[in-house]
């Protein structure tokens, strides 16, 4: 009898890890488009967000002066970028409402609501001008509906550090929200990434729908800065963030090293996942004295690996991420977007990166 229960016990164990499917990413293809476009009155580049629509790619343009966004086609053949067509340029601006005016629209993400026919950004507005980060929401004209209110952790400005706010946006796959992340850690939770381990925890929330307010929080840890500094600017933070299925995320982790010119980037992509321990830090105002369990993570892919592969070697400034077409062998695909700057830091790159997902 108790061989029957062993063998059966075993039998369970064996089928459980066998169904117990792993996601490995694979690089496919890079494709660069030339910077300083000008198209339809306005410059293509400082791409901070992605999102896939019915057919279309929707691009944020982050820049203070102009808040837009680009709607594009992008071809996948052969498993590879064959073409990215540009299609309209729509310019945030109202004369209805001075919200616009009353805001500084530093604009990291977008994502497009389709069953409500909206455009959701995220703007992490200016801590040094003393303007509030934002989740608001615009009509396929660019013209405000409404905006989201924030938890408590993100009220306080003096509790937040200059760039470090709202970076990273995703649909939820239950259509009944979605979630923002942070790219830095706030004052009160714990310490900046540096290059041996330290307690970094950003924080990643979730908000209602239907609400229009923030009903989870959770936090994620930073991982420290691997490469030697040069310049005096070593930062580690969250640019971008994807929910491939529920409570399962791709996160892109972006350091960035100033002295090494064109190559200061590290970015690595990270699957994390929220389960019945993680801990909901909604109402916890500090996060350096509290005990709590962040987000399960681990390594998917580092793009030191595929430097080869590259134009001239460089990773960018990745800050976009989203689904692509399935490709030729039936497997999902993501299209990656980095942020160029416009270039007013030295050469970057406007580049778009084609990788596919395995699981097995």
């Amino acid at each position: 009898m108790k061989k029957k229960i062993l063998v059966v016990f075993l039998v369970f164990i064996f089928f459980s890890c066998s169904n117990s499917k792993k996601i490995r990413l694979t690089f496919l293809d890079e494709y660069t488009i030339k910077d300083s476009i000008q198209f339809q009155s306005s410059i293509l580049g400082g791409f901070s967000g992605i999102d896939f629509s019915k057919d279309n790619y929707y691009l944020i343009i982050d820049d203070v002066n102009k808040p837009r966004l680009v709607t594009s086609k992008i071809t996948i053949k052969s498993d590879t970028i064959s073409s990215i067509i540009f299609q309209n340029v729509i310019f945030l601006n109202d004369s209805i409402t001075p919200f616009y005016e009353k805001k500084h629209l530093d604009l990291e993400s977008i994502f497009i609501d389709a069953d409500k026919n909206e455009i959701n950004f995220v703007s992490e507005g200016s801590i040094y001008k003393r303007k509030k980060p934002l989740v608001f929401v615009t009509d396929f004209s660019g013209h405000f509906k409404y905006e989201y209110s924030l938890p408590r952790s993100h009220k306080n400005l003096n509790n937040i550090k200059h760039n470090a706010v709202f970076e990273a946006s995703s649909k939820s796959v239950q259509k009944n929200g979605f979630w923002v992340a942070m790219e830095g850690v706030l004052k009160s939770d714990g310490e900046e990434p540096s290059f041996h381990k330290t307690t970094s925890p950003i924080r990643i929330t979730f908000f209602d729908k239907q609400s229009k307010k923030a009903t989870h929080q959770f936090a994620y840890h930073l991982e420290p800065i691997s490469k030697p500094a040069k310049g005096n600017i070593n930062l580690n933070g969250v640019t971008a963030i994807l929910e491939h299925k529920e409570n399962h995320f791709f996160i892109i982790e972006r350091t960035y090293q100033s002295g090494y010119g064109a190559y200061g980037n590290i970015v690595r992509i990270f699957e994390a996942n929220i389960n019945e321990e993680t801990t909901n830090v909604l109402e916890i105002d500090s996060l350096r004295n509290f005990e709590y369990k962040p987000l399960k993570k681990r390594l998917l892919f580092d793009f030191k690996n595929v430097k080869n592969r590259l134009k001239d070697g460089i990773i960018d400034n990745i800050e976009g991420i989203t689904f692509g077409p399935k490709l030729s062998n039936g497997k999902s695909s993501l299209i990656l977007v980095s942020d160029d700057n416009f270039q007013i830091y030295g050469k970057q790159l406007n580049q778009f990166i084609l990788l596919e997902i395995d699981e097995n």
